[in-house]
């Protein structure tokens, strides 16, 4: 594993990695494929290094695909990628429902990367809602016309339990899924939106379990407390969700947008408690706290060892105060 860089701080490299996100290319995609990384500053070798496959199934139906083995981890390499993505879901008007899912066997989508060095980053700028990227992307995914649906199987800690927050439905795996805001056991406040959107789906007190305990969350009792929709045993999962978008495209586009622009209106957060979460996450990052535990669990083998990431809130008990 390459070392954590002495000169560069946990703080730095969260700030500048999740600083603005350059706007995505406006030209069309080939007929059942969707572009991703356009015009992302990013080399030719980098390019070709997909973390997100997008499959057109139907012109009303998009399958999104994490694909970033071993663990799906969520980097700067992945904010652009997943951009193009956000804007093409926002800008296809025949679009009515799209799926996220994994492609690697026990991560749906994980934390970010704590690794790549300041210059992977320093060329992003802000997003269209004036948030940080990964914010903005999140709040541009709740508000499209687009249904947005989570197939869960595997752990969605950190950024993959934020993204499912942010879409509209989320379905898991009663046996494989774990959801967790792990961050309060690292020192830091999460920054993607859950304190702003889980008081809203379970109550302040299960929230509040779920945040402060900052301990995983099996499908079953994410159901019981409103975290998903509904767990399902794990060889139904996929049936269930695929029927339920393929139910959904039969019906009209607009009614759909406008019923669930409505919802939206009753249901979810205001920017400014977004960026209220956010500008705390990006003040807990500079603590010495935090950086003293970002340290000890990559030393522990946090992003190389398989244990580590499946038991990440497990380790976070074991880190020493600084």
């Amino acid at each position: 594993m390459p070392p954590f860089p002495s000169k560069l701080t946990y703080a730095a490299a969260i700030i500048v990695a999740l600083a603005s996100a350059m706007p995505a290319s406006s030209e069309s995609a080939q007929p059942n494929t969707v572009a991703v990384n356009k015009d992302s500053g990013a080399d030719d070798a980098k390019s070709s290094e997909r973390q997100i496959r997008v499959e057109r199934r139907t012109p009303a139906y998009w399958r999104v695909t994490f694909d970033n083995p071993p663990f799906n981890i969520f980097g700067p390499e992945t904010i652009p990628q997943l951009e193009a993505v956000i804007t093409a879901i926002e800008n296809d008007p025949l679009l009515k429902v799209v799926v996220f899912d994994s492609a690697v066997p026990d991560f749906f989508l994980t934390h970010y990367n704590f690794i790549p060095p300041l210059s992977d980053s320093t060329g992003l700028r802000a997003g269209p809602t004036g948030l940080h990227p990964l914010p903005d992307m999140l709040v541009r995914l709740s508000r499209s016309h687009v249904v947005s649906i989570c197939l869960i199987r595997g752990r969605a800690t950190g950024v993959g339990s934020e993204l499912a927050l942010a879409s509209d439905m989320r379905f898991a795996s009663r046996e494989k899924a774990v959801l967790s805001q792990w961050e309060v056991g690292a020192a830091l406040v999460p920054g993607g939106g859950p304190m702003a959107r889980l008081p809203r789906l379970m109550g302040r007190g299960r929230a509040l379990e779920i945040l402060l305990g900052a301990d995983g969350i099996d499908g079953e009792l994410a159901e019981r407390y409103g975290y998903v929709n509904r767990a399902l045993p794990d060889d139904q999962l996929d049936s269930f969700v695929q029927a339920l978008a393929m139910r959904i495209t039969k019906f009209d586009g607009k009614a759909i947008a406008e019923t669930k622009r409505l919802v939206d209106q009753a249901s979810l957060p205001h920017d400014a408690e977004i960026a209220a979460g956010w500008d705390a996450f990006i003040a807990s990052v500079q603590r010495p706290e935090a950086q003293s535990r970002i340290q000890q669990l990559m030393t522990l083998g946090l992003q190389t060892k398989d244990d580590v990431e499946r038991r990440l809130n497990w380790y976070t008990e074991t880190l020493r105060a600084p």
